[in-house]
C-alpha cells in the first residue's frame, strides 16, 4: 500500500448520466472498505469535480453535490475519468475553455486518465485521444469516429486500456472498467469481493462485447421463443440439437429451423454455440479444469471445446486462460 491517498477525480456536468458518477464512486468506495479491512487505511481519495462546482443536475433529474475544478491541482492526481452525459452537456464542457486547459494538464500528469460512456466526446475534444484505440457507448461509436478521425474507435468493446489511457462503453461499462483499474492497483481478489459485494452477475472483460447475445436474442425473440433462449442458457450441459429444440418450442423440426432463424438472424446451432462459448470465456477465468468447463458447457470433450473456441475466438482455451485468468488452473 502506498503511505498516501491514490487521488481521483470524477468529472461531472450538467445533464451527466448519473450512474457514470456513481458507478465508478461505489467501486472506489468499496476499493476502500476492503483497503480498511485489510491494512487500517484506505487507498483512494475520491474528487466529484465540474467546471464550476457546487451542485449539478443529472439528465434524470438528480443533483449532485461537486467540488470545482480549479480547487483541485491537476498535478495531485492519479487517476481522472470524464462521466458521460446529455449532448447538450458535454458540448458545454467541450466549449469551456478553463475545464479544457485543466483537463489536459491533469490527463498529462496523471497515472492513467479516461472516460465511461460519452465522455469520451471531452477527451477528443481536447485532443487526448488522438492515436487512441477507445471505447465509448454502441450509440456514439460512429459519431465519435466521425468526428474525432485521429480517434480509433471500438464499437464492441466493453472497455478498452491503451496506454495510460482507459475508456468504456455504455453506463454500466464503467463499473467494469473500475473494477479492472481497482484489480490493477490491488489485485483480482479484492476486485472480485467488490463485485460480489456490489451483487454483479460477473465481472465483464472489456474484450466481451457491448451487445449481449441473450439480450439481444431476448429483444428479437416472438412469443415462441422468448421463454427457450432462458431456458437454453440455463441448459449448456444438455443436448441442444434441433430436434429436441422443436419439440420443446412445439413445432416440427424443419418449421422449427425456419422460424427460429428468420427471428434470431442465425441458425439454432449457431446460437447455441455462442451462447456456450461466451460461457466457457467466462468460465476459463477461473481455476475449474477444462474438461470440467467443456461438460459445463455442453461439449463432450476437451478437445471438442478447444475446436470451436479456436475456431471462434483465433485462441486455444489454454491462451486465453493463460491471459485472462484469476489464479492458476486445477489439473
Amino acid at each position: 500500500m502506498p503511505s498516501r491517498l491514490r487521488q481521483v477525480a470524477l468529472l461531472a456536468f450538467d445533464g451527466v448520466q448519473v450512474l457514470d458518477v456513481t458507478g465508478p464512486a461505489a467501486v472506489f468506495g468499496a476499493a476502500n472498505d476492503a483497503a480498511v479491512h485489510l491494512t487500517g487505511s484506505p487507498f483512494y481519495r475520491l474528487h466529484i469535480l465540474s467546471p464550476q462546482g457546487g451542485h449539478v443536475t443529472s439528465n434524470c433529474g438528480l443533483a449532485l453535490v461537486t467540488a470545482p475544478l480549479a480547487g483541485l491541482k491537476p498535478g495531485a492526481l492519479d487517476t481522472v475519468l470524464v462521466a458521460g452525459g446529455s449532448k447538450r452537456g458535454l458540448q458545454a464542457l467541450a466549449q469551456d475553455v478553463a475545464a479544457q486547459a485543466w483537463l489536459r494538464r491533469a490527463c498529462a500528469r496523471a497515472r492513467r486518465y479516461g472516460s465511461v460512456c460519452t465522455g469520451a466526446f471531452a477527451l477528443a475534444a481536447c485532443g487526448l485521444l488522438d492515436g487512441k484505440r477507445v471505447a465509448t457507448h454502441w450509440e456514439a461509436t460512429d459519431i465519435l469516429g466521425r468526428t474525432y478521425p485521429g480517434v480509433e474507435v471500438d464499437a464492441n468493446a466493453l472497455y478498452v486500456e491503451d496506454g495510460r489511457t482507459w475508456t468504456s462503453a455504455g453506463v454500466t461499462t464503467g463499473i467494469d472498467m473500475c473494477l479492472a483499474l481497482v484489480a490493477r492497483d490491488l489485485g483480482d481478489a479484492v476486485a472480485n469481493a467488490i463485485a460480489r459485494r456490489l451483487v454483479l452477475y460477473a465481472r465483464r472483460p472489456g474484450y466481451q462485447s457491448q451487445f449481449s447475445t441473450v439480450l439481444a436474442a431476448q429483444e428479437k425473440a416472438d412469443a415462441p421463443f422468448a421463454g427457450l433462449v432462458d431456458w437454453i442458457r440455463a441448459h449448456l450441459d444438455d443436448a441442444l440439437d434441433v430436434a429436441s429444440l422443436a419439440a420443446r418450442a412445439g413445432m416440427s423440426p424443419r418449421t422449427f429451423h425456419r422460424r427460429f432463424t428468420d427471428a434470431m438472424g442465425e441458425t439454432p446451432a449457431r446460437f447455441v454455440e455462442t451462447l456456450r462459448l461466451d460461457h466457457a470465456r467466462g468460465l476459463l477465468q477461473t481455476t475449474l479444469a477444462l474438461k470440467s468447463v467443456a461438460a459445463q458447457t455442453g461439449y463432450p470433450t476437451p478437445a471438442q471445446l478447444s475446436k470451436a473456441f479456436a475456431r471462434r475466438f483465433g485462441v486455444s482455451p489454454g491462451l486465453f486462460r493463460a491471459m485472462h485468468r484469476d489464479g492458476p488452473a486445477t489439473p
